[in-house]
């Protein structure tokens, strides 16, 4: 297996986002390209990343699954300059790393063996009924939910009268209001609370997409996706259900 990446930013920058969510994955590499399926250790998030075959700019692979520590990921990756290019190549138990530009850089990893059990993104993906879909500018999500954590830890997402609210309540509040005019707001009109230690996670992926698409439904669990020519990057969050507001 080598794959040869001429940018490697997206893929430095999704590492680190997803390292503060699992510590071990599974990446698969496969005639579509590279992915990456795992749960939170607490089960209350999935995460979702795939490159396409097509971004890289050399690719021999047949079917492979690297068992990778994303914190010793990162740290390599974070060695990656704006001009550099990134070759991955298995040796036995090894990944071997190398890093191009001025200097020629090489790295090994170990790889090791991920206990999580295996997760089929799209299947799980599929029976869920999501009864509301919203497009919005990364920036404005972005935004809403940094209002939110000033005042809570936790936010809710409604669809009302056509409107997306973004709203957070506890001794103190904060809301976010879309109209059809800076949003794509399709579904019925619902509501669903969702934390914002994980929400604050997830939109550092949203500073690499200019819009934001999520799907959620009535205390139901919420999908966010991000993509760009690059790379795909889902997450779906388990709702916080109260018995009072």
């Amino acid at each position: 297996m080598l794959v040869k990446l001429e940018n490697p930013g997206v893929l430095s920058k999704v590492v680190e986002i997803l390292s503060e969510i699992v510590t071990e994955v599974r990446i698969r590499i496969s005639e579509f390209g590279m992915s990456i399926t795992a749960m939170d250790p607490a089960n209350i998030s999935m995460l979702n990343f795939k490159i396409p075959k097509s971004s890289f700019s050399q690719f021999e692979a047949g079917n492979e699954v690297l068992g990778i520590n994303l914190d010793n990921l990162k740290q390599i990756l974070k060695r990656c300059s704006s001009g550099s290019s990134l070759i991955l190549e298995k040796k036995e138990n090894l990944l071997s790393i190398k890093i191009q530009d001025r200097i020629k850089r090489n790295f090994t990893l170990n790889l090791i063996e991920v206990e999580s059990e295996e997760i089929d993104f799209d299947d799980k993906i599929s029976r869920m009924n999501f009864t509301a879909s919203v497009e919005i500018n990364s920036v404005d999500l972005v935004s809403s939910i940094e209002d939110c954590s000033v005042v809570s830890d936790a936010c809710s997402f409604m669809i009302d009268t056509g409107k997306f609210i973004v709203e957070a309540k506890s001794l103190n509040s904060a809301m976010s209001e879309f109209s059809g005019d800076e949003a794509k707001i399709q579904g019925k009109e619902c509501k669903s609370k969702y934390s914002l230690e994980y929400m604050q996670k997830f939109m550092k992926g949203a500073k690499l997409c200019e819009k934001t698409v999520l799907q959620f439904s009535e205390d139901h669990p919420l999908k966010i996706y991000f993509k760009n020519k690059d790379m795909e990057l889902s997450f779906v969050l388990a709702p916080r259900v109260e018995t009072e507001d």
